[in-house]
């Protein structure tokens, strides 16, 4: 089976297709740069969930008449943790891929866009392969939210708290990456590894180049799984 990474930006795509060896082929799409790692393309699509729809998207049709088109999409790379259920190098892979701020906010508090009586807000991966992901490498599976405005204070990590119970990380593209996949009829997986912690901005406390180690490894162990899995429970 085909898969399809899509990262941010070309430092995380480094990070993963390091975890297969050698030196990828380098292939063209519109707008970007796939990077072949024997069943694996990896493609740096863009900061934001509009860029990485955008390039998720362009990879998938440019697939889609291809002998063997992609089985499924992966939005990978490092990402804030919820303190303390996703410490910092720890790996997190989503069981519910959140559009955290996609809605409106009220006096009464935030409305998300299903509750204004369209869209929606959330894709659920395929839950066997969420369980057959963490328990290849240690990730904790649970709900990952998509936000457009990385989370810098307190407030406004409570915030995301309060509305969204249980979310283990925040980062910028899974849910674009999600809106691609499922309109070209491909589950999706959401993998990130944890760089930094949900809440005040602290540069100095972050950990980028362990949470890169981490996304590499992760993707060593899931290979094997990301590979043999067969869509049984989409």
């Amino acid at each position: 089976m085909r898969v399809l990474v899509v990262t941010a930006v070309p430092v995380e795509r480094d990070a993963v297709t390091r975890a297969f060896g050698g030196t990828p082929e380098v292939l063209a799409v519109p707008g970007a740069e796939l990077h072949r790692c024997g069943a694996f393309d990896v493609l740096a699509g863009g900061a934001g969930p509009a860029a990485a729809a955008a390039a998720a998207a362009f990879a998938l049709a440019s697939s889609a008449s291809a002998p063997h088109p992609y089985g499924l999409v992966i939005s990978a790379g490092i990402g804030g943790g919820f303190a303390p259920a996703a410490p910092l190098g720890s790996l997190v892979v989503a069981s519910d891929i959140v559009a955290a701020d996609l809605g409106a906010e009220t006096p009464d508090g935030f409305l998300p866009v299903t509750a204004l009586g369209f869209g929606r807000d959330r894709f659920v991966p395929p839950p066997a392969l969420v369980r057959e992901v963490a328990a290849a490498t240690g990730a904790a599976p649970g709900p990952v939210l998509t936000v457009s405005t990385v989370t810098g204070t307190a407030a406004r990590t409570a915030a995301l708290l309060a509305a969204h119970p249980g979310a283990l990380a925040e980062a910028m593209e899974g849910f674009g990456v999600a809106e691609a996949a499922e309109r070209a009829g491909v589950p999706v997986l959401e993998l990130r590894a944890v760089s930094n912690t949900v809440g005040p901005r602290d540069r100095d406390a972050w950990r980028i180049g362990d949470a890169l180690a981490a996304l590499t490894e992760a993707f060593g162990k899931s290979a094997p799984v990301l590979e043999g899995w067969n869509r049984h429970d989409h």
